[in-house]
This record gives C-alpha cells, sequence and structure tokens, in this order.
C-alpha cells in the first residue's frame, strides 16, 4: 500500500508509475488545464476532475469539465485544455505506458478547429 499526496506548491507532475514499481499506470495531477495540443501515439490518458471547472478540446469536440467529470481519451486523439478556474485540480491516469511509448506528439492547433 502506498499513500500519495499531491504536492500544492507545483502546479503539475507524477505521484507513481511503471519507472518506479511494478505499477501498470502512471498516476499524475495537475492544477490547471495546460493549452497544448498534443496526442499520446500509444497510451490511454484518462482524466478525473476533482474541483473547478475547464473546458477541454478533443478532436473538434469542447467538453466543459466540472467536479466529478471523467474522460476516458483514446490513443491517437489530438486534445488540450482550452482555459481552467482558478481553483482546478485533475488526476491523470496514462494506460499503456512502458518505457518505449511514453511519449507525447504536438500537434497543430488547426487539427483541433482552433
Amino acid at each position: 500500500m502506498r499513500h500519495l499526496i499531491v504536492p500544492l506548491d507545483q502546479r503539475k507532475g507524477w505521484l507513481a508509475g511503471p519507472w518506479e514499481s511494478n505499477l501498470p499506470v502512471a498516476i499524475g495531477y495537475a492544477s490547471e488545464g495546460i493549452d497544448e495540443p498534443h496526442l499520446h501515439p500509444d497510451i490511454t490518458e484518462i482524466y478525473l476532475v476533482a474541483r473547478g471547472s475547464s473546458r477541454l478540446r478533443v478532436g473538434r469536440d469542447t467538453i466543459q469539465l466540472g467536479p466529478g467529470s471523467v474522460v476516458v481519451i483514446e490513443s491517437g486523439e489530438a486534445h488540450t485544455f482550452l482555459d481552467s478556474s482558478p481553483e482546478y485540480m485533475h488526476f491523470v491516469v496514462h494506460v499503456g505506458l512502458d518505457a518505449d511509448r511514453a511519449g507525447k506528439l504536438g500537434v497543430a492547433r488547426s487539427e483541433l478547429g482552433l
């Protein structure tokens, strides 16, 4: 058993993953939705919103997120956050992550219709 606590002085980071244990997923967090259009060619990304609100763009769809929202982004789906409230916080889980397939690829904003 491990009890992990988000360091409140850091806006984003990773709490646990296969780089430091036999955990088959990576678990992270962010205190804001970052506008950085990208995709993951080999992993599924799951966002779990704890507090606040944000708008997430996946492909050409914009999704309003709030406490309790869960979004599953399949590998290859381009996405970015458009904005977030000051109190926003989400957890993120990467599934399918390993030493050879951990990357993200930047995409042009035009791929998201932005």
